[in-house]
Protein backbone atom coordinates (compact mmCIF):
# COMPACT_ATOMS: atom_id res chain seq x y z
CA UNK A 1 0.00 0.00 0.00
CA UNK A 2 1.54 3.17 -0.91
CA UNK A 3 1.96 5.87 1.70
CA UNK A 4 -1.48 7.47 2.01
CA UNK A 5 0.29 11.06 3.78
CA UNK A 6 2.80 11.07 0.74
CA UNK A 7 0.12 10.88 -1.85
CA UNK A 8 -2.15 13.13 -0.47
CA UNK A 9 0.82 15.23 -0.54
CA UNK A 10 1.42 14.77 -4.54
CA UNK A 11 -2.37 15.28 -4.62
CA UNK A 12 -2.06 18.88 -2.91
CA UNK A 13 0.68 19.56 -5.19
CA UNK A 14 -0.71 18.37 -8.78
CA UNK A 15 -4.00 20.31 -7.68
CA UNK A 16 -2.05 23.64 -6.62
CA UNK A 17 -2.81 25.13 -10.31
CA UNK A 18 -5.89 24.47 -10.22
CA UNK A 19 -6.67 27.20 -7.03
CA UNK A 20 -4.01 29.72 -8.87
CA UNK A 21 -6.87 29.03 -12.26
CA UNK A 22 -9.81 29.44 -10.17
CA UNK A 23 -8.35 32.52 -8.79
CA UNK A 24 -7.79 33.68 -12.78
CA UNK A 25 -11.48 32.96 -13.65
CA UNK A 26 -13.29 34.78 -10.56
CA UNK A 27 -10.91 37.92 -12.13
CA UNK A 28 -11.61 37.24 -15.80
CA UNK A 29 -15.43 37.14 -14.88
CA UNK A 30 -15.14 40.08 -12.89
CA UNK A 31 -16.78 38.39 -9.98
CA UNK A 32 -14.84 40.54 -7.13
CA UNK A 33 -16.39 43.72 -8.89
CA UNK A 34 -19.57 42.28 -9.17
CA UNK A 35 -20.09 41.17 -5.42
CA UNK A 36 -18.83 44.58 -4.66
CA UNK A 37 -20.90 46.11 -6.82
CA UNK A 38 -24.13 44.41 -5.19
CA UNK A 39 -24.95 41.35 -7.12
CA UNK A 40 -24.24 39.00 -4.28
CA UNK A 41 -26.00 35.98 -5.48
CA UNK A 42 -25.42 32.71 -7.76
CA UNK A 43 -28.20 33.76 -10.24
CA UNK A 44 -27.02 37.68 -10.25
CA UNK A 45 -23.36 36.57 -10.46
CA UNK A 46 -24.08 34.45 -13.44
CA UNK A 47 -26.17 36.82 -15.32
CA UNK A 48 -23.36 39.25 -15.13
CA UNK A 49 -20.59 37.61 -15.65
CA UNK A 50 -22.36 36.57 -18.98
CA UNK A 51 -21.63 32.85 -17.64
CA UNK A 52 -23.37 29.08 -17.13
CA UNK A 53 -25.19 29.01 -13.88
CA UNK A 54 -24.22 25.66 -12.78
CA UNK A 55 -20.81 26.53 -13.74
CA UNK A 56 -20.73 30.16 -12.04
CA UNK A 57 -22.17 28.19 -8.74
CA UNK A 58 -19.38 25.86 -8.69
CA UNK A 59 -16.57 28.64 -8.90
CA UNK A 60 -18.05 30.19 -6.35
CA UNK A 61 -18.23 27.24 -4.18
CA UNK A 62 -14.79 26.69 -4.70
CA UNK A 63 -14.14 30.29 -4.10
CA UNK A 64 -15.87 30.22 -0.98
CA UNK A 65 -13.60 27.64 0.38
CA UNK A 66 -10.65 28.97 -0.89
CA UNK A 67 -11.24 32.06 1.42
CA UNK A 68 -11.87 34.46 -1.52
CA UNK A 69 -16.04 34.95 -0.99
CA UNK A 70 -17.52 34.11 2.61
CA UNK A 71 -21.61 32.74 2.43
CA UNK A 72 -23.98 34.81 3.63
CA UNK A 73 -28.17 34.41 4.00
CA UNK A 74 -28.59 36.69 1.08
CA UNK A 75 -25.23 35.74 -0.97
CA UNK A 76 -21.59 36.33 -0.72
CA UNK A 77 -19.62 39.23 0.28
CA UNK A 78 -15.64 39.86 -0.13
CA UNK A 79 -13.18 39.05 2.02
CA UNK A 80 -9.95 40.36 2.72
CA UNK A 81 -8.17 38.55 0.02
CA UNK A 82 -11.55 38.86 -1.98
CA UNK A 83 -11.17 42.64 -1.68
CA UNK A 84 -7.72 42.44 -3.19
CA UNK A 85 -9.17 41.09 -6.35
CA UNK A 86 -11.33 43.81 -7.31
CA UNK A 87 -10.11 45.91 -10.43
CA UNK A 88 -10.77 49.25 -8.48
CA UNK A 89 -9.33 48.32 -5.15
CA UNK A 90 -6.18 50.17 -3.42
CA UNK A 91 -3.32 47.81 -4.13
CA UNK A 92 -5.10 45.68 -6.33
CA UNK A 93 -3.62 42.19 -7.18
CA UNK A 94 -6.16 41.63 -10.38
CA UNK A 95 -3.54 42.68 -13.04
CA UNK A 96 -1.41 40.54 -11.00
CA UNK A 97 -3.59 37.19 -11.17
CA UNK A 98 -4.42 37.69 -14.63
CA UNK A 99 -0.74 37.74 -15.89
CA UNK A 100 -0.23 34.71 -13.88
CA UNK A 101 -3.38 33.11 -15.59
CA UNK A 102 -3.06 33.49 -18.39
CA UNK A 103 1.19 34.55 -19.85
CA UNK A 104 2.64 33.16 -17.50
CA UNK A 105 -0.01 30.22 -17.26
CA UNK A 106 1.20 29.33 -20.32
CA UNK A 107 4.95 29.85 -19.85
CA UNK A 108 4.68 27.29 -17.11
CA UNK A 109 3.09 25.06 -19.56
CA UNK A 110 6.63 25.03 -21.46
CA UNK A 111 8.38 23.53 -17.85
CA UNK A 112 10.38 20.59 -19.45
CA UNK A 113 11.92 22.27 -22.48
CA UNK A 114 12.58 25.24 -20.56
CA UNK A 115 14.51 22.52 -17.85
CA UNK A 116 15.80 20.67 -20.76
CA UNK A 117 17.62 23.54 -22.40
CA UNK A 118 17.90 26.47 -20.23
CA UNK A 119 15.87 28.85 -21.95
CA UNK A 120 12.52 30.53 -21.34
CA UNK A 121 9.36 28.54 -20.86
CA UNK A 122 8.00 31.94 -22.32
CA UNK A 123 10.00 31.63 -25.67
CA UNK A 124 8.62 28.20 -25.90
CA UNK A 125 5.40 29.14 -25.57
CA UNK A 126 5.00 32.27 -27.32
CA UNK A 127 7.86 32.51 -29.65
CA UNK A 128 9.11 35.37 -28.37
CA UNK A 129 10.89 36.75 -25.08
CA UNK A 130 9.28 38.31 -22.37
CA UNK A 131 10.99 41.53 -23.20
CA UNK A 132 10.20 41.82 -26.46
CA UNK A 133 6.27 40.75 -25.98
CA UNK A 134 6.49 44.03 -23.00
CA UNK A 135 7.70 46.53 -25.88
CA UNK A 136 3.75 46.09 -26.70
CA UNK A 137 2.45 49.27 -25.33
CA UNK A 138 -0.77 47.38 -23.71
CA UNK A 139 1.26 44.47 -22.48
CA UNK A 140 3.67 46.49 -20.95
CA UNK A 141 1.14 48.60 -19.03
CA UNK A 142 -0.20 45.51 -17.53
CA UNK A 143 2.62 44.24 -16.94
CA UNK A 144 3.93 47.06 -14.54
CA UNK A 145 0.30 47.19 -12.96
CA UNK A 146 1.09 43.23 -12.33
CA UNK A 147 4.48 44.07 -10.54
CA UNK A 148 3.53 47.09 -8.61
CA UNK A 149 0.72 44.48 -6.87
CA UNK A 150 3.59 42.67 -5.48
CA UNK A 151 5.36 45.68 -4.16
CA UNK A 152 4.49 45.76 -0.53
CA UNK A 153 8.00 45.58 0.59
CA UNK A 154 8.50 48.69 -0.49
CA UNK A 155 7.96 50.33 2.91
CA UNK A 156 9.88 48.05 3.98
CA UNK A 157 12.66 49.56 2.83
CA UNK A 158 12.02 52.79 4.75
CA UNK A 159 12.82 51.27 7.82
CA UNK A 160 15.80 49.39 7.27
CA UNK A 161 17.56 52.09 5.24
CA UNK A 162 18.28 55.79 5.97
CA UNK A 163 17.91 57.74 3.36
CA UNK A 164 18.44 61.07 4.76
CA UNK A 165 22.22 61.97 4.37
CA UNK A 166 21.99 61.09 0.61
CA UNK A 167 20.60 63.84 -2.30
CA UNK A 168 19.81 62.07 -5.39
CA UNK A 169 18.27 58.58 -6.09
CA UNK A 170 18.81 57.11 -9.05
CA UNK A 171 15.92 53.81 -10.01
CA UNK A 172 17.96 51.65 -12.68
CA UNK A 173 15.13 50.14 -14.59
CA UNK A 174 12.70 51.41 -12.45
CA UNK A 175 9.36 50.71 -14.63
CA UNK A 176 6.81 52.84 -13.29
CA UNK A 177 8.20 54.83 -10.88
CA UNK A 178 6.66 52.81 -7.95
CA UNK A 179 9.74 52.16 -5.79
CA UNK A 180 11.29 55.49 -6.58
CA UNK A 181 7.90 56.99 -5.78
CA UNK A 182 7.74 55.68 -2.31
CA UNK A 183 11.12 56.93 -0.94
CA UNK A 184 10.88 60.52 -2.53
CA UNK A 185 7.38 60.44 -0.89
CA UNK A 186 9.21 59.98 2.83
CA UNK A 187 11.55 61.84 1.81
CA UNK A 188 11.03 65.18 0.27
CA UNK A 189 14.36 66.87 0.45
CA UNK A 190 15.74 63.63 -2.26
CA UNK A 191 16.02 64.59 -5.97
CA UNK A 192 15.07 61.49 -8.19
CA UNK A 193 15.93 59.80 -11.11
CA UNK A 194 14.39 57.27 -12.75
CA UNK A 195 15.95 55.11 -16.13
CA UNK A 196 14.46 52.91 -18.07
CA UNK A 197 13.57 52.41 -21.72
CA UNK A 198 11.57 54.75 -24.15
CA UNK A 199 8.02 53.43 -23.82
CA UNK A 200 8.64 53.58 -19.93
CA UNK A 201 9.20 57.14 -19.84
CA UNK A 202 5.61 58.59 -19.78
CA UNK A 203 4.39 55.78 -17.98
CA UNK A 204 6.64 56.50 -15.02
CA UNK A 205 6.52 60.39 -15.84
CA UNK A 206 2.90 59.87 -15.20
CA UNK A 207 3.27 57.84 -12.07
CA UNK A 208 5.63 60.34 -10.49
CA UNK A 209 4.26 63.70 -11.29
CA UNK A 210 0.84 61.93 -9.78
CA UNK A 211 2.51 60.45 -6.39
CA UNK A 212 5.03 63.32 -5.77
CA UNK A 213 4.26 66.34 -7.92
CA UNK A 214 6.72 67.27 -10.64
CA UNK A 215 10.01 69.34 -9.92
CA UNK A 216 11.68 66.65 -7.96
CA UNK A 217 12.60 63.90 -10.07
CA UNK A 218 13.65 63.38 -13.61
CA UNK A 219 12.71 60.22 -16.05
CA UNK A 220 15.75 59.69 -19.22
CA UNK A 221 15.62 56.52 -21.18
CA UNK A 222 18.51 54.30 -22.20
CA UNK A 223 20.25 51.08 -22.48
CA UNK A 224 21.19 49.89 -19.09
CA UNK A 225 24.03 47.57 -20.32
CA UNK A 226 25.40 50.40 -22.02
CA UNK A 227 25.79 52.53 -18.97
CA UNK A 228 23.84 54.44 -16.30
CA UNK A 229 23.02 57.76 -14.98
CA UNK A 230 26.09 59.80 -13.49
CA UNK A 231 25.13 61.91 -9.96
CA UNK A 232 23.27 59.89 -7.95
CA UNK A 233 24.78 58.85 -4.41
CA UNK A 234 22.45 55.82 -3.68
CA UNK A 235 21.52 53.34 -6.49
CA UNK A 236 18.40 51.60 -6.92
CA UNK A 237 17.59 48.04 -8.54
CA UNK A 238 14.45 46.20 -7.50
CA UNK A 239 14.06 42.85 -9.21
CA UNK A 240 16.30 43.75 -12.27
CA UNK A 241 19.43 41.53 -11.73
CA UNK A 242 16.60 38.50 -11.79
CA UNK A 243 16.07 38.80 -14.90
CA UNK A 244 19.15 38.27 -16.72
CA UNK A 245 22.47 35.85 -16.67
CA UNK A 246 25.98 36.72 -14.67
CA UNK A 247 27.56 38.35 -17.34
CA UNK A 248 24.67 40.86 -18.35
CA UNK A 249 24.52 41.52 -14.74
CA UNK A 250 28.29 42.07 -14.39
CA UNK A 251 27.90 44.97 -17.10
CA UNK A 252 24.78 46.26 -15.26
CA UNK A 253 26.78 46.44 -11.69
CA UNK A 254 29.85 47.79 -13.24
CA UNK A 255 28.11 50.64 -14.92
CA UNK A 256 27.28 51.30 -11.69
CA UNK A 257 30.53 50.88 -10.14
CA UNK A 258 31.77 53.39 -12.39
CA UNK A 259 29.35 56.36 -11.49
CA UNK A 260 28.82 55.44 -7.71
CA UNK A 261 30.79 58.41 -5.66
CA UNK A 262 32.85 56.59 -2.31
CA UNK A 263 30.05 57.12 -0.33
CA UNK A 264 27.20 56.55 -2.04
CA UNK A 265 25.48 52.96 -1.95
CA UNK A 266 23.96 50.68 -4.34
CA UNK A 267 20.36 48.97 -2.57
CA UNK A 268 19.05 45.58 -4.56
CA UNK A 269 16.04 44.16 -4.01
CA UNK A 270 15.83 40.55 -4.82
CA UNK A 271 14.88 37.60 -3.09
CA UNK A 272 17.57 35.49 -1.53
CA UNK A 273 17.69 31.71 -2.35
CA UNK A 274 18.09 30.26 1.43
CA UNK A 275 21.16 27.97 1.58
CA UNK A 276 19.12 24.80 2.84
CA UNK A 277 15.80 25.53 0.93
CA UNK A 278 13.61 26.40 4.51
CA UNK A 279 11.32 28.96 2.54
CA UNK A 280 9.42 27.78 -0.42
CA UNK A 281 8.73 31.13 -2.09
CA UNK A 282 12.22 32.12 -3.24
CA UNK A 283 12.71 28.81 -4.69
CA UNK A 284 9.45 28.58 -6.80
CA UNK A 285 10.32 32.09 -8.10
CA UNK A 286 13.88 30.94 -9.09
CA UNK A 287 12.41 28.37 -11.45
CA UNK A 288 9.46 30.47 -12.54
CA UNK A 289 12.05 33.26 -13.57
CA UNK A 290 13.35 30.46 -15.79
CA UNK A 291 10.14 30.08 -17.06
CA UNK A 292 8.93 33.53 -17.45
CA UNK A 293 12.42 35.28 -18.74
CA UNK A 294 15.20 33.22 -18.48
CA UNK A 295 16.68 34.20 -15.37
CA UNK A 296 17.38 33.16 -11.89
CA UNK A 297 16.92 33.78 -8.15
CA UNK A 298 20.63 33.96 -6.43
CA UNK A 299 21.91 32.63 -3.14
CA UNK A 300 23.77 35.13 -0.97
CA UNK A 301 26.93 33.96 -2.18
CA UNK A 302 26.34 33.83 -5.82
CA UNK A 303 25.15 38.47 -5.03
CA UNK A 304 28.79 38.77 -3.67
CA UNK A 305 30.39 36.77 -6.36
CA UNK A 306 28.57 39.33 -8.82
CA UNK A 307 28.92 42.67 -6.37
CA UNK A 308 32.55 41.94 -6.00
CA UNK A 309 33.47 41.13 -9.87
CA UNK A 310 32.25 44.24 -10.76
CA UNK A 311 34.26 46.41 -7.81
CA UNK A 312 31.47 46.29 -5.26
CA UNK A 313 30.81 44.61 -1.49
CA UNK A 314 27.91 42.97 0.21
CA UNK A 315 27.36 45.75 3.00
CA UNK A 316 24.11 44.53 4.55
CA UNK A 317 21.29 42.20 4.06
CA UNK A 318 17.66 42.67 5.45
CA UNK A 319 14.67 40.85 5.33
CA UNK A 320 11.78 42.60 4.12
CA UNK A 321 8.04 41.07 2.87
CA UNK A 322 7.48 38.50 1.14
CA UNK A 323 10.85 36.49 1.42
CA UNK A 324 12.15 39.50 -0.56
CA UNK A 325 15.58 40.92 0.84
CA UNK A 326 17.51 44.21 0.72
CA UNK A 327 20.93 43.94 -0.14
CA UNK A 328 22.92 47.39 0.15
CA UNK A 329 26.19 47.72 -1.33
CA UNK A 330 29.14 49.92 -1.13
CA UNK A 331 32.47 50.46 -3.49
CA UNK A 332 34.57 47.63 -3.02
Amino acid sequence: MPDQKAARRVVDIITGTWQAQALYAAVALRIPDHVAAGHTTDEALAERARSDPDGLRRLTRLLTAMDVLEATDTGYRLTATGELLRSDAPHSMSDMVRIYGEEFHRAWGAVVPAVRTGTSGFQHAFGMTLHTYLRDPGAGARFQRAMNAGNVFFPDVLDVFDFGGHHTAVDVAGGSGAFLATVLARHPRLHGILFDQPHMVPVATAHLDAAIGSGRHEVRSGDIFEGVPAGGDVYLLSRVLQDWDDDRCATLLSHIRAVLPANGRLLILERVVPDHGETLLPLLYDLHLLMAAGGRERDLAGYRDLLSAAGLRLESVHGLALETSLLVAAAA
